[in-house]
């Protein structure tokens, strides 16, 4: 059920279009996938989404794990069936979470709470941001969560290294990552052979700002020969220029004939880079978690509509724009709904967003298949270079 064939090629770069077929569907790739973080892409019905032109969403492990359960989740008949999505779904597996959201203090019904993380090589203990309760992560309990979630595209259990880390720490998370690899594929093939479900699992890359070690982790992961491979550890504080040095080392040690995945990455300058480095699949949740704070996209840069001389614009976000947003509604009307604190103000720079991102996509797959990829990365990049960037 799982296959990625390459569909185009285009001259003087190394992005490609492609087609990865999935028990739910086709995905067209180049591809950006919206974040739905707690089984939902925040404000937005499926509807809106399938109009959106969103063809794979994401849900996270770690968040779904502490709330409702899995266990609830598949007695609904799967995220698929709860959700109400009939189009592909990818869970990631609860590492970057633990790691990140847990290492530092939360707070919760006025009490703080002092998170921490244990790591063994047999796996992570970590509490709650919820309300500090105390969980143990194994590379088999990511597997079985996701299993029980049942999404069509699984994710490895990783540590994510922090990015003031030394090298010899980026080393040997990195040679954990790897060892807990291996556990994941034994843990998921026993699954399937059990219960026979159609699911792909993706390996991920790690090793830090280290070339040697980019490079070492990307052989490795893709000799365990799964049906992906995803890149993990870069947008988490590195500059631009140091993110694309590591994906410059990573790729070309990444089989071509598979999706290669850059997790966390989502702003328009940087999906025209990777694609133009030979990157397949993106998710981010800055497009919908900007949106929250008032800012939107359009060809020009970021902008925000909080900002007082939007207050008589009649303009729509963007001029030309075919979503829903900028077809009904002005800069003056959507400025005023933030002003006070409308919910409908959220959902409606979302929609724009969203719409953004997804369209640039499609922009991409055209112009990859007509040739013409490099020019048009070229002159975006011309309009406004810095200001896509949040």
């Amino acid at each position: 059920m799982f296959k990625f064939k390459i569909t185009k090629k285009p001259k003087g770069s190394l992005a490609r279009n492609g087609i990865l077929q999935t028990p739910h569907g086709a995905i067209k790739t180049p591809v950006f996938m919206p974040v739905g973080t707690k089984a939902t892409v925040k404000t937005l019905s499926k509807d809106e989404l399938e109009g959106l032109g969103a063809q794979i969403i994401l849900g996270n492990t770690y968040h779904l794990y502490l709330r409702p359960g899995e266990k609830l989740i598949k007695k609904m008949g799967g995220l698929h069936k709860w959700m109400n999505w009939d189009r592909p779904l990818l869970t990631d597996s609860g590492g970057f979470q633990v790691f990140s959201l847990t290492a530092n203090k939360k707070y919760h019904a006025n009490k703080e709470i002092k998170a921490s993380v244990k790591i063994d090589e047999n796996g992570v203990e970590f509490k709650s941001h919820l309300d500090g309760s105390k969980h143990y992560f194994t590379p088999e309990k990511a597997i079985q969560i996701q299993h029980d979630l049942g999404a069509d595209i699984i994710m490895a259990f990783d540590e994510c290294a922090p990015a003031h880390s030394t090298k010899k720490y980026f080393e040997q998370a990195m040679q954990r990552t790897h060892e807990w690899l291996k556990r994941c594929k034994k843990e998921h093939e026993k699954l399937i052979n059990k219960t026979g479900a159609q699911i792909a699992l993706f390996g991920i890359v790690q090793g830090g700002l280290y070339k040697n070690l980019r490079e070492e982790s990307a052989k490795f992961v893709n000799s365990m020969d799964l049906p992906g491979n995803a890149i993990g550890g870069l947008s988490v504080g590195e500059s631009k220029k140091e993110m694309l040095k590591m994906l410059e080392a990573t790729i070309p040690h990444l089989s071509e004939k598979k999706p290669r995945y850059l997790m966390g990455v989502g702003t328009p300058e940087d999906l025209l880079e990777c694609v133009d480095r030979g990157v397949d699949m993106f998710d981010c949740v800055l497009p919908t978690r900007i949106a929250r704070h008032g800012s939107f996209w359009t060809e020009k840069g970021s902008h925000t509509i909080k900002n007082e001389k939007f207050k008589k614009d009649e303009s729509p976000l963007q001029k030309n724009c075919e979503c829903e947003t900028c077809k009904t509604h002005s800069r003056s009307y959507i400025r005023h709904l933030f002003v006070e604190n409308e919910i409908l103000g959220l959902r409606l720079i979302t929609i724009h967003n969203l719409h953004f991102l997804l369209n640039f996509m499609k922009e991409i797959r055209e112009h990859i298949k007509n040739d013409t990829f490099s020019q048009f990365k070229k002159e975006f990049k011309k309009k406004n270079p810095k200001k896509h960037n949040l």
